[in-house]
């Protein structure tokens, strides 16, 4: 699976694909914490104008992947370790939420959708990258399937988030691909409509990332 795959780009205004390309990266750390970007060079990079860039900025600043400081410039988030615990509170609360509506709200669509990332994950051939791309598509397409635009952007940042934490200390953790197996069962749950067991298995996955993470820091 390529970036393309997840991000979707290729659709949406510039500003949105300028987004979906930095967001790709700024997650899975191919820009580095602390790294500055500046918006011109972006630009040139992606061959779009620099207005489109500079929405893309705004929206990632919004979204706590970038830091802007005058006079200074704009440079990656650093990524605290100490805000694991707010992030992590934030998706114990959302997270089974969304699995049940997902469960409930779902369509032909959806459960098509869902269905095939079943097939990408019995095929996790891929390096830790591909992986980690795999990770956030299944978590993009419950969200989707909420019908809740609201609760999808939220859960969209939040993911991101703990996705920068989970690829900082990729080289520590647990072998990924088990990581990213456990949404075989909770996926089938939703494609079943089964909005209780979709919950608990969502809870069950958020808490099972934390305990990772704080068994290695």
């Amino acid at each position: 699976m390529t970036a393309s795959t997840v991000a979707g780009q290729g659709h949406g205004t510039l500003a949105d694909q300028a987004y979906r390309s930095l967001s790709d990266r700024l997650v899975t750390l191919q820009i580095r914490p602390g790294e500055p970007l500046n918006d011109e060079r972006i630009a040139t990079e992606l061959g779009f104008g620099r207005t489109p860039v500079r929405e893309a900025l705004k929206r990632l600043e919004h979204e706590r992947l970038i830091v802007a400081y005058p006079r200074r410039g704009t440079f990656a988030t650093e990524v605290q370790i100490a805000d694991l615990g707010h992030i992590s509170e934030v998706r114990q609360q959302l997270e089974p939420l969304a699995a049940s509506l997902a469960a409930q709200r779902a369509g032909e669509a959806d459960r098509e959708q869902l269905n095939q990332l079943l097939r990408q994950l019995a095929d996790t051939s891929g390096g830790d990258t591909d992986l980690i791309r795999l990770d956030m598509a299944v978590h993009r397409a419950i969200y989707a399937a909420t019908r809740n635009p609201y609760l999808e952007d939220t859960l969209v940042r939040y993911d991101n988030l703990a996705t920068r934490i989970w690829c900082l200390f990729l080289d520590r953790l647990p072998a990924l691909a088990g990581h990213v197996h456990e949404h075989e069962p909770l996926l089938h749950a939703i494609i079943d409509r089964d909005a209780e067991k979709a919950a608990t298995l969502a809870a069950g996955h958020v808490d099972g990332f934390e305990t990772a993470i704080r068994g290695v820091i």
